[in-house]
């Protein structure tokens, strides 16, 4: 009798943020049957669109909500939270603590509905704040979060969460895994409005100082601070391997190519074939000095690491926001219009 294999229903939530909305068709492109994608924003305010899944918008930090989410899923990803850059996440503080609400009511939740695996998406900021003043740091092993002095707020949010899938698998047997992503960029993300991280911002601040003609770009803290930045489809890759492998303990998932912020805006002003002069906003904040991701564990459990190069990824990323930046009602201000050359204010030329 030939024998068949099932195929997981998976639930994502989070879908509607920029990881969640690639995850959701990551695991579609695989076979993965998606059974429901949720996320507390309004469906048309999500940031891709999913076909062929129940699309649920849902307050995940309600506990009925998240019985709701997750009924009927033999894999759950929890990837909803309330955060975004640097900016945000040092003046808010208490908003990226309330995530624990979402991230106990869903592994309580999995539980009660009998799911098999449980992936939780953490953070590089859960580690050691002392280990990353250096901009010249050592990659960040697993180990290196403890003692524990996480980011204020956000970070410690995401280590006891860790702490909590931990325990639900050792005290109630619900298999869990965990990975601690390392910022993550690419299309569909955030450019704008305050939650975007450093590649997208520096995108956007390239293309509005080349189409504006001031040539001049200011940068938050002193360019020197050093961090690795991952493409989301090297994020989505490693989310699979990591929740469908043996890995019990929190891994790091992100590049290991390392590069001043400084060489970030290299990296985009020569995508956009323009030099800027640079000022530095010291008082802005910045995060730590250094952080980057020691990718030993991943390629001896898994025999795979993140490998997008960072100029291959930010080519893709710039062109996405190029096209959204020259398609979007901030170009049809007439006067916004007078600065820009005319070959720049056709979004058609910018269609990839």
């Amino acid at each position: 009798m030939k024998s068949t294999v099932q195929v997981p229903r998976a639930v994502v939530l989070g879908a509607g943020g920029f990881i969640g909305g690639h995850l959701v068709k990551g695991l579609q492109k695989r076979g993965v049957q998606v059974i429901r994608a949720v996320d507390i924003k309004p469906v048309e305010d999500w940031y891709q669109a999913t076909s062929c899944v129940e699309n649920l918008t849902l307050d995940l930090s309600e506990r009925q909500n998240c019985l709701e989410a997750v009924r009927g899923a033999d894999h759950v990803y929890q990837l909803a939270a309330d955060m975004g850059g640097m900016g945000f996440i040092q003046n808010n503080k208490a908003l990226c603590m309330l995530n624990v609400l979402a991230s106990t009511h869903a592994l309580i939740a999995a539980r009660q509905c009998g799911v098999s695996r449980y992936f939780y998406s953490s953070s590089a900021c859960v580690y050691n704040a002392d280990k990353q003043t250096d901009p010249n740091v050592v990659a960040l092993k697993e180990s290196d979060a403890y003692p524990a002095m996480p980011e204020d707020g956000y970070g410690w949010e995401k280590l006891f969460s860790e702490r909590m899938c931990r325990h639900f698998e050792e005290d109630f047997g619900i298999t869990c895994r965990v990975a601690r992503y390392h910022n993550v960029y690419g299309p569909h993300g955030t450019w704008t409005g305050g939650r975007e991280k450093a590649p997208a911002a520096i995108c956007r601040k390239v293309i509005e100082a080349k189409l504006s003609g001031r040539h001049e770009i200011n940068i938050w803290g002193d360019g020197q601070q050093t961090r690795s930045f991952m493409f989301i489809d090297d994020c989505v890759e490693g989310t699979l391997r990591i929740m469908n492998s043996d890995i019990a303990e929190p891994i790091n998932l992100g590049s290991s190519e390392l590069v001043t912020i400084n060489e970030l805006v290299d990296v985009v002003e020569e995508i956009a074939n323009v030099r800027l002069r640079r000022t530095y906003d010291l008082k802005a904040p910045k995060g730590v000095n250094g952080r980057n991701s020691d990718n030993n564990m991943i390629l001896e459990r898994l025999g795979w690491e993140p490998s997008t190069r960072l100029r291959v990824g930010m080519e893709k990323t710039y062109r996405w926001i190029e096209q959204q930046m020259c398609s979007s009602s901030l170009i049809q201000d007439d006067a916004f219009l007078a600065a820009i050359p005319d070959q720049w204010q056709h979004a058609s030329r910018y269609a990839r």
